[in-house]
Parts: structure tokens; sequence; C-alpha cells
């Protein structure tokens, strides 16, 4: 079978549909990319809200917790049920979620009319932030995990295992890239209509757009084989077997808790600097147009998922992931040093950085996924990279959370962030040394 047109799986000529596949699958990510513009939301939280730096990292902290820890439940939906129903789910709930948050202002202003707040103290803060913490945090989060887990299994299960890397780098680079439309977009909204009505655009759009597309996914009815076929006058080899781990069998491997500890290394990384970048640019360096380098580091994010894909396709994972995150290393040292009136502080080297910043964690979101692939197989690969990419949400709650938003409401700076993500990758970039694939199952 090749990887485009008709090919055979067995003895039943089927239709190819990898690339309609793998494109509408991109294109729900791109959507979904929404949870990447925060940085923008959060900067341009209406100021009598009251909210300080802790809680605007909470929604952003509590959705990519919720996104990771659904990713299970929906990974196996995916598998049993197929990737339509699921994404579907996917964008209702991210649609309802942002309106939520969105009439959160109103909600309160309701309250207040109706004396339904008589006798209490309850301050705008407290219920802004509850609407966003449910709306955005906890619904959004969730249906971006429903959403998510059903782009990447349908499409890579059309292709050969030697574009597995490149397929999912593409999948995947629709949700990197989504803030180079995403942040402009939302600047925009804000500054014309207002804050919780800019949200709720965004929100019924894409509750429309992610439901559409969901429609267009579809995964093969059984295994393709993708054999080259037997010469002339010679015996077909026998068909290869696939080894595949049930959920239960890879949780008893080694290699998964080191990948899930090297994911929430190089993930978490990346993550607290998408949170706050347009707030570190103002604060630290005194760049005012933060949402110019958010779309910087969203085409950086965008193409370190493609580019890693192709590049450990060719030399290998282990040996990708190990480059990646001592770029990323780099790339920590150099913020520790970018301050007003330095040769960092100049808008290049800025849009070089926040380029190499998101390629490099957008690296993560295409190998990790593939290694998945490779060592557990790609029966039950919805579950299985689910409960991986569990230590994703788990890095974002973490750095995001824990580390900048503390830190920063502490100290008044970033820097001691900066060096604890630099240390945690350097030990994930040692770590890479230690993985090897795990024993291949006996089949029957």
């Amino acid at each position: 079978m090749t990887d485009s047109g008709c090919g055979c799986g067995g003895t039943e000529c089927v239709k190819n549909y990898g690339w309609r596949v793998t494109f509408a699958a991109m294109a729900i990510n791109l959507a979904l990319g929404i949870l990447y513009t925060w940085s923008v939301i959060s900067k341009e939280m209406p100021a009598d809200w009251g909210w300080n730096n802790t809680d605007k990292s909470w929604p952003y902290a509590i959705a990519c917790l919720v996104f990771a820890l659904v990713m299970v439940p929906a990974g196996r939906m995916q598998d049993k049920y197929g990737p339509r129903i699921v994404a579907t789910l996917g964008g209702l709930l991210v649609g309802l979620g942002m309106i939520l948050a969105s009439q959160a202002s109103n909600i309160f202003a309701y309250g207040q009319s109706h004396g339904l707040f008589q006798g209490l103290a309850v301050p705008i803060r407290s219920i802004t932030l509850w609407g966003y913490l449910i709306g955005f945090g906890l619904l959004a989060g969730a249906g971006i995990g429903f959403g998510y887990a059903s782009a990447t299994p349908p499409a890579v299960k059309w292709f050969s295992a030697k574009k597995t890397g490149l397929i999912a780098g593409i999948v995947v680079a629709g949700f990197g890239v989504s803030p180079v439309y995403a942040s402009p977009m939302m600047t925009k909204l804000i500054k014309t209509f207002g804050h919780s009505q800019a949200v709720l655009m965004v929100g019924i759009a894409f509750l429309v757009i992610v439901m559409l597309l969901a429609q267009l996914l579809k995964a093969p009815a059984s295994p393709l084989r993708f054999d080259s076929p037997a010469k002339p006058g010679t015996t077909p080899a026998a068909p290869k077997q696939d080894v595949n781990y049930t959920p239960s069998e890879m949780l008893k491997t080694s290699q998964f808790y080191l990948l899930w500890f090297m994911y929430f290394c190089g993930a978490g990384a990346g993550l607290m600097i998408i949170a706050k970048l347009a707030t570190i640019a103002k604060e630290q360096i005194g760049f005012t147009n933060g949402f110019f380098l958010v779309a910087m580091m969203a085409i950086g994010n965008g193409a370190g998922r493609i580019i890693a894909g192709m590049v450990s396709d060719k030399i290998g994972r282990k040996a990708t992931l190990a480059l990646f995150f001592c770029l990323q290393a780099v790339m920590m040292l150099l913020m520790t040093q970018a301050k007003t009136d330095t040769w960092l502080a100049a808008t290049p080297m800025l849009v070089i950085i926040s380029m190499m910043l998101g390629a490099n964690y957008g690296a993560n979101l295409s190998l990790f996924p593939a290694i998945t692939k490779d060592f557990y197989g790609l029966k039950n690969f919805g579950m299985n990279y689910g409960f991986v990419f569990t230590s994703w949400g788990v890095g974002g709650f973490v750095l995001s959370l824990l580390l900048v938003g503390k830190i920063r409401d502490v100290y008044g700076n970033y820097i001691y962030a900066y060096y604890i993500a630099l240390a945690l990758l350097v030990l994930s970039a040692f770590l890479t040394m230690l993985v090897k694939a795990p024993a291949k199952k006996t089949v029957a």
C-alpha cells in the first residue's frame, strides 16, 4: 500500500483518507490552540476585576491540568468509538466554557442589581475568577483534551511508520501555530468590543468550527499494511505481527515513567513562558508589543513540531529529544540575562529567542506521541498517549502556577523560575541516554 491514493489492506482495496484526516485534524488543533493566547487574555483583564499575578495563572494552569487528565478517558473513547464523536464533544465543551467565562462579569452585575449578594462581601474578583476557573479552566480545558485526543491517532494510522514523526508533527503544528492569528485577533476583539464580548465571540465561533471539522475525521476500519510488494517469482514475506501494549502493560514498564518525567520537564518549561510571555516582555524587558512576540513564538512552536518530527524520522527520537532539551536550556539561560537596555532586549534578539523557545517546546508535542507509538504500538495509542500526556498538564500546572505565578509575586521577577527550568531540562537531556524501547511482547 502507498501513503496516498488507493492501497490494499489485506485482500481488500480501500480508499486512503490520510491527507484529508491529517489536515482536518491540524485545523481542529488550530482552533483548540486558543489555550496559548492566555497571555494576551490575562494581560488585558479589566483592572477593576482586581486580579493579581497568581489569579491570572490559575485558569491557565487548571486548563492545562484538566486538558492532560481528560486525555486518558478521551483517548479510550477515541480508540473505542472513533474520533468524530469525541472531537465533536470537544468542540462543544470548548465553546460552552468560553461562553460561560465571558459571562462572569455579567453574572456579577446581575447579582448586584438584583440584590443576590445582599449582606455578603462578594467582590467582582471572586465571581470573575470562578467564572474563568470553571469556564476556561474546567470546561474549555476538558474540551481541548477531547479534541486533541481525537486528532493525532486517526491521522498516523493512515501512514507507514516511516512518516509517523512527520504526520504527528503536521497535526500538532496547528495547535502550536494558532496564536499567530489568535493573539492579534483576540487583542483586536478586546480593544474593539471589550473583554467579555471578545471571549463570547471566540467561544461561539470555535464551537461551530470544531464541531464541523470533527465530521471529517476517520480512522481505517482495520490496520493497514505498508509491506513492499513481493518481486515476481519470489514468495511474499509473511506479514509482520503488530505488537501492541495495553495501558496496564505500558504502566508496568520503566520506560513510561522516564518518558513521563522528561515530558513534564520539557513541556512545563515551555508552558510557563507561553502563559506569561506578553507580561514578561513588558515587565522584565520593557517591550510593550507582547502579542507580537506571542505570534513569533507560535510560528516557532508550529515549525518546531514539524521539523522535530522530520528530524526524528531520520536520526532517531532520542537524539532529537536530547538536542531540543539542550537548546531550550540555553534559551532559559538567555532569559535570565534579558533585561532592558541589554543586547538581548533588541527586537531582533527577542524575536529569535521567542521563536526558539516555541520551537524547542513544540518539539515535545511531536516527539512524545511518536515515541509512544514506536514503543507501545497503534492499537491502544489513544489511551496510551493519554497517560503519557498527563505529564504535559502536570508540568504546565506546576511550572506556570507554582514557579511563574508564585515566584513573581514573592520575588518580583521570574529569574528563579528560569534557573529551575534550566536544571530540569539539563537533567532530561541526560535521561534520554537511559531510555530504551521496552522488550517486545511475545505474539501468539
